[in-house]
């Protein structure tokens, strides 16, 4: 569902932060869109400060790094506590996201990270702990992510 909230600038600045926000600069939005780098900063500002741009990421090959076992925990939580629990299980040592999926089973799916099996063991052990049941674990082969081309506006 389109944001009509976000104007033209808004939606071409997070266009092209999307495609690579590390290697693309306020100047060179502001020259596509023919205003100023200023106009391109206060947006930039404005759309962080309104929680739209939540935050600037870095995907990180975690088997290069050193963590073989790249792993989704699927997890039940009471629907009442379920954005409890998922906050609190950021705070698990070895957990990198926690995503909510709305439905009543298998409701939070956990990435974890670790080095062997028995970093995982442990890690189920501390999400039980806060009260999650755990449903699956599934091994991550790799990840893919693509550009939500619904910013893009140009024709």
């Amino acid at each position: 569902m389109a944001d009509s909230r976000l104007d033209p600038i808004d939606r071409r600045i997070i266009y092209e932060l999307q495609r690579d926000a590390r290697h693309t600069s306020a100047s060179e939005i502001a020259e596509s869109l023919d205003v100023s780098a200023r106009t391109v900063r206060n947006h930039i500002d404005r759309l962080e400060e309104r929680g739209v741009i939540e935050g600037y990421d870095v995907s990180v090959n975690y088997e290069t790094a050193g963590y073989q076992l790249h792993t989704v925990i699927v997890c039940t939580a009471p629907i009442p506590q379920r954005e409890a629990l998922a906050r609190r299980a950021l705070e698990v040592d070895g957990v990198v996201a926690v995503r909510e999926v709305m439905t009543g089973e298998e409701n939070l799916y956990v990435e974890v990270v670790g080095v062997d099996g028995n970093d995982l063991s442990r890690i189920g052990r501390d999400l039980a702990d806060l009260g999650l049941e755990i449903a699956d674990e599934d091994i991550i082969r790799s990840e893919r992510r693509a550009v939500f081309d619904g910013f893009d506006d140009r024709d």
